[in-house]
Formats: C-alpha cells, sequence, structure tokens
C-alpha cells in the first residue's frame, strides 16, 4: 500500500494565484480540508447573511478572484453534506472557472430544500477542483465510425 504522503508528494503540483478582492477581511484562501482532499473549500463572503427560501437561487460572492494557469480549469461543485442535510445545490454544477477569467468567484446556490437556509460569511459553500484542460480540433465529416451502441442513449441500457 503506498504511504498517503508518499503518493501526495509524486503528484503533480501547479500553482494557482488568489487574491482577495476586498479590504475587510474577505475571502479566505481556498483550502483543502483533509490530507485526501480532492477539492479545495470556498468560503461564501455576502456583505451580510442571505436567506434562500425553498426554491430560491441566488448568486454568492467568495470575495477572491483566482489566476488558473493555461491548459487548466478550475471545476466549482456542490459540497455533499449541504445538499443531504439543507437541500443546497448550484444551478450549474460543476461550474467553470476558465484560465483567463479574473473577476470574482461567485457561486450559484439554490435550495432545493424544504427550509429556508441562511448563508452566513465565512461558510463553506462549495468545492473548487484544478483539472487540465485538453482543446478539441473539430473536423466535419459526413459520416461516423459504427460503435456497438451506436445512437442509444437516454436510460437505452435500462436501470438494473
Amino acid at each position: 500500500m503506498v504511504k498517503s504522503l508518499e503518493f501526495f508528494a509524486a503528484m503533480e503540483k501547479i500553482t494557482v494565484k488568489v487574491m482577495r478582492l476586498r479590504d475587510d477581511g474577505c475571502g479566505d484562501l481556498p483550502f483543502y480540508a483533509s490530507e485526501g482532499a480532492s477539492g479545495m473549500d470556498l468560503r461564501a463572503w455576502p456583505e451580510g447573511q442571505v436567506t434562500l427560501q425553498p426554491g430560491d437561487i441566488s448568486l454568492i460572492p467568495t470575495g477572491i478572484a483566482v489566476a488558473i494557469p493555461p491548459g487548466y480549469e478550475a471545476q466549482i461543485r456542490p459540497r455533499s453534506g449541504l445538499a443531504l442535510k439543507h437541500g443546497i445545490g448550484m444551478v450549474n454544477s460543476p461550474g467553470t472557472i476558465d484560465s483567463d477569467y479574473r473577476g470574482e468567484i461567485g457561486i450559484i446556490l439554490i435550495n432545493w430544500g424544504k427550509e429556508p437556509f441562511t448563508v452566513n460569511r465565512g461558510d463553506r459553500i462549495a468545492q473548487m477542483i484544478i483539472s487540465r484542460v485538453a482543446r478539441a480540433e473539430i473536423l466535419a465529416v459526413s459520416s461516423l465510425e459504427e460503435t456497438a451502441r451506436g445512437g442509444g442513449g437516454f436510460g437505452h441500457s435500462g436501470v438494473k
């Protein structure tokens, strides 16, 4: 068995620059909450509390901007604990931060739950995963190679 510290020492590392956008102590830096976490937690930094009623959608600021290196993206994903315990998710999951975006990271939260949910400054509301990106070269063709699956989709293979 590979020791976890050896595993992480062998992983590719890149530098992501993070800038706090306001002078009010805003925007805790993204951080890995555990040794094996693949996503960095992002914290809310709204002007005040934001209460999401059931069905509400709101853009929650984080108070930070990032510089993702070329060839990478940041994927923003919901936190499973908020989803399970409160029905809180993200409308555009996963969200994408491109390497040339320099604006504030905002999290589009939705309350799919049955009770109001309040977001406070400093709450961990999403996670950010850094991933490699491949650029596709598009080639127009008149036919595609056949496969066993063909055009089957939308549940064609059944549930069981």
